[in-house]
């Protein structure tokens, strides 16, 4: 999952239903390489089969990214053993994205940006952790297909957890 690729076919499944040939073409990359990404995403199911279509005597799948609530708070049996390591590795990815992303920011129009290590109140940490996965849920909702006519490109990175005592 944290393959950069991987972070950014998610992205972009997330907007509209592609199939391997428009991701592979979106992002740079070989149909091939394409495919084989999708196929490790649906493997683990992070994305679904939204459809198949006939396309020179082929058939091409179509997929999407469905976000959830799994994806944005915690679980209510709460998490497996091995998640943290997960987590880990993921924000690491997420980290490298974000520095790709801001190479192609558009700065004229400004930015918001937060980043502490802050010690505050249980309660108000689980609000704003809630009130952000409520924004997040918002923003996979609103989002359209890649190149959508009056639509904006955006980066969106939201990380809040709870550190440990040191």
């Amino acid at each position: 999952m944290s393959h950069p690729v991987r972070l950014r076919m998610m992205s972009l499944l997330t907007g509209a239903g592609m199939t391997a040939a428009e991701l592979a073409r979106e992002l740079g990359l070989t149909h091939a390489n394409a495919s084989y990404h999708l196929r490790s995403l649906f493997a683990v199911g992070l994305i679904v089969q939204e459809g198949e279509e006939r396309i020179r005597g082929g058939v091409a799948k179509r997929y999407r990214y469905v976000s959830s609530a799994r994806d944005h708070e915690r679980p209510a049996e709460g998490f497996k053993p091995g998640w943290a390591e997960t987590q880990r590795g993921l924000f690491g990815a997420v980290a490298d994205e974000l520095t790709r992303r801001t190479g192609e920011g558009d700065w004229t129009v400004g930015a918001s940006m937060t980043d502490a290590e802050l010690w505050v109140d249980p309660d108000l940490f689980n609000s704003i952790r809630d009130r952000l996965a409520q924004l997040s849920r918002e923003l996979h909702s609103a989002a359209q297909a890649p190149r959508t006519p009056g639509t904006v490109r955006t980066s969106t990175t939201f990380a809040m957890f709870r550190m440990e005592e040191s």
